[in-house]
């Protein structure tokens, strides 16, 4: 199957795409404060097939951080289990919310990047992998050609 990875997107971006959500095999939403020289970020995402805890994948939404003072952890954990539920286990920077609603939607994949800019004074930077889309379906999905990027190998 061809995967396809769409880079640099905003949330506005997302918002308006209308794509197969079964195609899309994961999302991650990068949180970056200013300046981005001092390299203060968070990420949040999700796989389809869970992210790897140890040797067990877990499903559901993981966020990981860069820099953020550590008195922010736990409002970035509140304000995802707020939204999403799960429960929380730390893994070195990642905290896994195993068990939280899973969403591979465009509108709601948008609102969470807008709700962390707003909530952590950040700006959201998106990716979307997927799989097995056509060119056709991108087109229609709305996909842009210019935030393509190839995946070599695969």
């Amino acid at each position: 199957m061809v995967r396809a990875r769409y880079w640099k997107l905003t949330a506005d971006e997302v918002d308006g795409f209308s794509y197969d959500q079964d195609m899309l095999l994961n999302w991650e939403i990068k949180c970056t404060r200013q300046p981005e020289e001092d390299a203060v970020f968070i990420g949040v995402f999700m796989y389809r097939h869970g992210t790897p805890l140890d040797y067990t994948p877990m499903k559901g939404v993981v966020y990981y951080h860069n820099h953020v003072p550590s008195e922010d952890l736990p409002k970035i954990t509140r304000h995802l289990r707020e939204r999403y539920g799960g429960s929380e286990t730390k893994k070195g920077d990642r905290v896994f919310l195993s068990g939280s609603r899973e969403f591979f939607d465009p509108a709601e994949i948008a609102a969470l990047a807008r709700s962390m800019e707003d909530t952590f004074d950040t700006k959201a930077v998106i990716t979307l992998e997927f799989e097995g889309l056509t060119q056709d379906q991108m087109r229609d999905a709305g996909l842009p050609d210019a935030k393509l990027l190839p995946i070599p190998g695969v």
